[in-house]
């Protein structure tokens, strides 16, 4: 089982690198699936992983020809208040339930909806128009949004960090993939700093996260090696074979914990 999780992990390492998921979005759900561990596990380990493969990808990709937007702090700002609002809905979730399956399941039945209109908005981008939100305040107020559904889902962004980025501030697919990383990486350092004040970090196995945050250094190095050879029709088809991938993975979930 750790080796599936090891190539998990590296897979969606490197294609949350490319398209600014996270990585996350695949990772929890295949833990889901094949792992004995609870929700509040899975969602610690894979956030965790996530964290430091946007670590990795914000530092190689300095000096390269895709920058933050200007907006980018502002989203950054609300995905960091996101984050922690995201992660006290979680535990409030986990401490009322005593069965974490029933947690797994909301989660599953967001990610397919959220996933399902990701898919459909990709495959009809070109007749979309996208705005080109200025306003500093929206821009606070999605990233709030963004880095909730992150810290909540557990998976580290998401799908949703692209459709938002694309269709509200017009950013193309690899500025979204950047900016979206960025927003991820707040959210996540602020998710995971109240864990550890909290007290609310559950029991793990330590081994199993050091694999996962090795795996995760270089599916990000890979990813963002890719990145500069790949053009943005490439990345968009990719990122469509992965939005099916995980609608079926979740879909597959919500059988399993109903």
């Amino acid at each position: 089982m750790q080796a599936i999780i090891a190539l998990t992990v590296l897979f969606a390492t490197v294609l949350g690198s490319l398209s600014g998921i996270g990585g996350g979005v695949i990772i929890k759900p295949v833990m889901d699936a094949i792992s004995p561990y609870t929700s509040a596990q899975i969602s610690f380990l894979s956030g965790t992983t996530v964290l430091t493969m946007t670590i990795v990808s914000l530092l190689r990709s300095r000096g390269g020809e895709v920058k933050i937007d200007s907006r980018g702090t502002f989203l950054a700002l609300g995905g960091a208040f996101g984050g922690l609002a995201g992660k006290t809905i979680f535990s409030y979730l986990v401490s009322s339930f005593p069965d974490q399956g029933k947690v797994s399941l909301v989660q599953n039945i967001i990610m397919v909806i959220l996933t399902a209109a990701v898919f459909v908005y990709v495959l009809n981008k070109a007749k979309i128009h996208q705005l080109d939100i200025k306003n500093r305040v929206f821009a606070v107020v999605a990233g709030l949004f963004l880095g909730l559904m992150s810290s909540f889902l557990g998976i580290g962004g998401g799908p949703i960090n692209i459709m938002v980025l694309s269709y509200f501030f017009s950013m193309n697919t690899k500025t979204c993939a950047l900016n979206s990383l960025y927003i991820i990486f707040f959210s996540q350092v602020v998710s995971l700093i109240s864990s550890v004040v909290t007290g609310d970090v559950p029991q793990f196995e330590p081994l199993l996260l050091v694999m996962m945050m090795v795996f995760a250094v270089a599916g990000a190095s890979i990813g963002r090696t890719l990145s500069k050879r790949l053009d943005e029709k490439k990345i968009d088809r990719m990122f469509l074979a992965m939005l099916v991938l995980i609608i079926a993975i979740s879909i597959y979930n919500c059988f399993k914990y109903a």
